[in-house]
């Protein structure tokens, strides 16, 4: 499954277990995961730091909105994909060209939408 072997991945999720899960889907088809982050903070300052190819968003952050870090990475353009259990609905219209995934999702579901998103971006 290693499509993205070596790219380097942003993950923000603030559930524990599903941030493991996750995790190990971006692993096992090929990403580094460089950070994994649960707090709107820090993600903005690994979004503005380190050096990704791409990133998976969680939209709702405990009752935060991950917004603030898509901003930084459209700004980088580094390429990025929501992960909500909201559906669109939660979505600005600023963001609403954004690809967004649906929890729950399979592996095979997120590596066909990171494909979109990456092949989008070059």
């Amino acid at each position: 499954m290693g499509d993205f072997s070596g790219r380097r991945a942003l993950l923000v999720e603030d559930e524990g277990a599903i941030a493991l899960l996750i995790e190990d889907m971006l692993a096992e088809i090929g990403f580094d995961v460089v950070a994994s982050v649960a707090r709107l903070g820090e993600a903005c300052k690994v979004a503005s730091m380190e050096a990704l190819d791409f990133a998976l968003l969680d939209v709702n952050l405990n009752g935060e909105f991950v917004f603030p870090v898509a901003r930084i990475l459209s700004q980088r353009r580094i390429p990025f994909l929501f992960s909500t259990g909201y559906g669109g609905a939660g979505i600005p219209e600023e963001f609403r060209h954004c690809s967004a995934i649906a929890k729950p999702f399979t592996i095979l579901q997120l590596q066909e939408k990171i494909q979109s998103v990456i092949v989008l971006e070059l």
